[in-house]
């Protein structure tokens, strides 16, 4: 284990549940669900009723002008959420050292809604019609690179291309580049998946649920699961240093513990349990931790019986007897998959929850007949030091990142 030691010193939200943390984990607490019919304009009439939609967002409260212009929804939320991480904790907008700091985010959707736009000048009007931002808005890269130019932020920056699970190797990375050296980094994943082109992109998915009632839209690993729903939105971290996080008076809200990542192949969900089980004892290891230290697991909760069943297993492999008593959990349910944004919501909710001692609920599951015990109804609390996230993409990445109590 490297001498430096990766925190989490700061967290940003931007989330169906609220804007900011505090309002993020008291959805969550509480059970509450964001789940509604999408009423965004031009998708009506597609097979896709239901999603995770952020709501009340004004993007001009976070983002300059010079910016709006030239970025789509998905890096108006980084933006957000790297601002919100970065005051929470008392990272310097232009710092002393400019090359001690960096930025990493993920991304699989890119700024699609920006991009739509612009194709639709193109057919109506013309080429000259087109605007100057078309070519770097819809990039995946587009949000790293906006948070580095805006804060200064001049250290190892990244993009990780990795699937779903980006999310949470994009924390593994920064915790990596502060193990190397790097005084912090902002680091996380924020998505907008919910506009016409968006959709239709994703109608692909065979394990996407058409149903239009948002409370049985997405039920991950109930018997009656019929398939996930999109949601938008994500969360940024503060990573850094351990030693340095104490000098400068930062509280550590969470260490990065352990990470490990594996790929197993689009929508093969059978074998994705030999590769997830593969990633949950490498990021164990790299903790040095126990299977019966983990205290709560967040899952990755695709909806889908094939994979839900594939997780528990899993689960079952990496943990032992000890998989049928960890507290698991899947606040997604309420929030629906924002792609790489859902992972970081993810361990936003875990950080919380390692805080306040409290698992948060499933929302709209009721049962769980793989095994598993599954917190659902009402939050629990309990004694949290290790909490467990997971993720799978819809494309084969998995990955288990451990997070320990600071």
């Amino acid at each position: 284990m490297s001498a430096r030691s990766a925190v989490i010193t700061g967290v940003g939200v931007v989330a169906p549940h609220g804007i900011g943390a505090d309002d993020h984990w008291k959805a969550l607490s509480e059970g509450r669900s964001a789940l509604a019919p999408i009423d965004r304009e031009g998708c009506a009439d597609l097979p896709l009723k239901v999603a995770g939609l952020v709501r009340g967002f004004d993007a001009e409260a976070y983002v300059e002008p010079r910016y709006l212009v030239q970025t789509d929804r998905f890096t108006h939320f980084a933006m957000a959420a790297a601002e919100l991480a970065a005051a929470d904790a008392g990272l310097a907008d232009h710092p002393d050292d400019p090359f001690g700091v960096a930025v990493v985010t993920a991304a699989g959707s890119g700024g699609g809604e920006f991009g739509q736009r612009e194709l639709q000048h193109l057919w109506s009007e013309g080429p000259h019609h087109v605007g100057p931002y078309q070519s770097i808005a819809w990039f995946y890269a587009a949000s790293t690179g906006q948070i580095s130019i805006r804060g200064g932020f001049k250290g190892p920056c990244g993009v990780v291309a990795s699937d779903e699970a980006g999310g949470l190797d994009a924390l593994a990375h920064a915790a990596r580049a502060v193990a190397r050296g790097t005084d912090a980094v902002l680091a996380g994943a924020a998505e907008a998946p919910v506009a016409p082109y968006s959709m239709v992109c994703q109608l692909g998915y065979p394990g996407l649920s058409t149903e239009a009632d948002p409370d049985r839209a997405y039920r991950p690993f109930g018997s009656d699961a019929t398939g996930f729903v999109p949601g938008e939105g994500g969360a940024m971290f503060v990573v850094e240093d351990a030693a340095r996080a104490r000098a400068r008076g930062a509280r550590a809200r969470a260490r990065i513990a352990g990470h490990a990542a594996t790929f197993t192949g689009a929508a093969r969900w059978a074998d994705s349990r030999e590769g997830l089980a593969h990633a949950v004892r490498g990021a164990l290891a790299e903790a040095r931790c126990a299977p019966d230290e983990v205290d709560v697991v967040f899952a990755d909760a695709l909806g889908v019986p094939e994979a839900d069943r594939a997780e528990a297993l899993a689960l079952a492999d990496a943990l032992g007897d000890h998989a049928a008593r960890v507290p698991v959990t899947a606040p997604k349910a309420g929030l629906g998959r924002a792609h790489c944004g859902a992972p970081a919501l993810d361990v936003a909710a875990a950080v919380l929850a390692l805080e306040h001692g409290l698992v948060p609920p499933t929302p709209h599951t009721a049962d769980c007949p793989y095994g598993l015990d599954l917190v659902t109804g009402r939050p629990r609390a309990a004694e949290l030091r290790t909490a467990l996230v997971l993720s799978r993409g819809l494309m084969g990445s998995n990955t288990a990142l451990l997070l320990r109590r600071a």
